[in-house]
């Protein structure tokens, strides 16, 4: 499973950096991915507020870090952790400005009706301190994540915050900052560890094994950690099965063809899911490994491509059934 850590505070190595970083340093123990983008040094140009989203589907802006870097990283993650300090009430402009561009993720929800295939089980979690004692004090910051985790079809699990946190190293000095932590991780991140991981494989990690990963997240992510991946990776997905997926609510925006070697170095399946990379696919001791015989759909017509994403979604429900049984 991954974890995509979204630092929002301009203090490299403040009260914010400190409770995050503590975040997925926990969540790393109990064997997760995590990465942590440090937002204020991202180029993320704000909202246009042109509406091109709404009528084709992805930003008008096109040049910059969101759609080479952050999009692909919130539709990899299983779990969104946005750490803030207050501002006004709400988040720093730099990660309001990220907040404020998924609105074309929003679109693709709500005006496309597509959605990430891993939505019923991904997560959205806030982590946040404020200078000032004041009640309402995170009450701009929790409507705002509120929003920000449903335009990326993340379900907003909650949050850890803090009131009177203002120098640096106050955080470190509070009493129960460890011990929140501790069961956070323990209630978001041990669940999801509990899954089978199983890597589906083809050659170039553009049709098949692509359609695999997203109908097992799809249909069974509380039971299967998916990754997909190919032996020779192509720079890019192919818009035909983009398209057929569409079509049956699976938004496969942003998806990006990996390496096997690359999965493999941070993870060990139980499982590998083989659809045409043949002996490309490495052994690994003790792990279980299956073929599934689909002819490669790429290049060719649409209804061909809609037959064998019917096929390995049938391939996909008799593996959780069994998975399960």
């Amino acid at each position: 499973m991954f974890i995509l850590g979204l630092q929002g505070s301009p203090r490299k190595k403040g009260n914010t950096d400190f409770f995050l970083s503590t975040f997925l340093a926990a969540a790393e123990k109990q064997g997760a991915e995590t990465e942590k983008v440090y937002v204020p040094g991202k180029n993320i140009q704000p909202c246009k507020g042109c509406g091109y989203c709404e009528k084709k589907g992805f930003c008008i802006i096109q040049d910059d870090d969101m759609k080479s870097g952050i999009y692909p990283l919130l539709r990899k993650a299983d779990i969104v952790v946005a750490a803030t300090p207050i501002y006004f009430y709400n988040t720093p402009a730099q990660l309001k400005a990220l907040i404020d561009r998924c609105q074309s993720l929003w679109s693709r929800i709500y005006r496309f009706n597509v959605k990430d295939p891993g939505a019923a089980h991904k997560l959205g979690y806030i982590l946040s301190v404020g200078a000032t004692k004041g009640r309402n004090l995170f009450d701009g910051l929790h409507l705002t994540a509120k929003y920000f985790f449903d335009a990326v079809n993340a379900n907003y699990a909650g949050s850890i915050t803090y009131r009177q946190i203002e120098n640096s190293g106050d955080l470190k000095k509070h009493p129960s900052v460890l011990k929140d932590i501790e069961d956070a991780v323990a209630r978001l991140v041990i669940p999801l560890m509990n899954r089978k991981k199983i890597l589906f494989a083809c050659r170039e990690n553009t049709c098949r094994s692509q359609m695999a990963g997203a109908f097992a997240q799809f249909l069974a992510g509380d039971k299967i950690d998916a990754y997909c991946a190919g032996s020779s990776p192509a720079d890019q997905i192919n818009p035909v099965m983009e398209e057929a997926m569409m079509e049956k609510g699976i938004d496969m925006a942003f998806r990006k063809p990996v390496s096997i070697d690359n999965v493999i170095s941070k993870v060990t399946p139980d499982m590998i899911v083989t659809m045409g990379c043949g002996e490309a696919c490495p052994f690994i001791p003790e792990t279980e490994k299956i073929d599934w015989d689909f002819p490669d759909p790429a290049g060719k017509p649409i209804e061909f491509m809609r037959q064998v994403r019917d096929e390995i979604e049938q391939k996909i429900k008799a593996l959780a059934i069994k998975i399960s049984g």
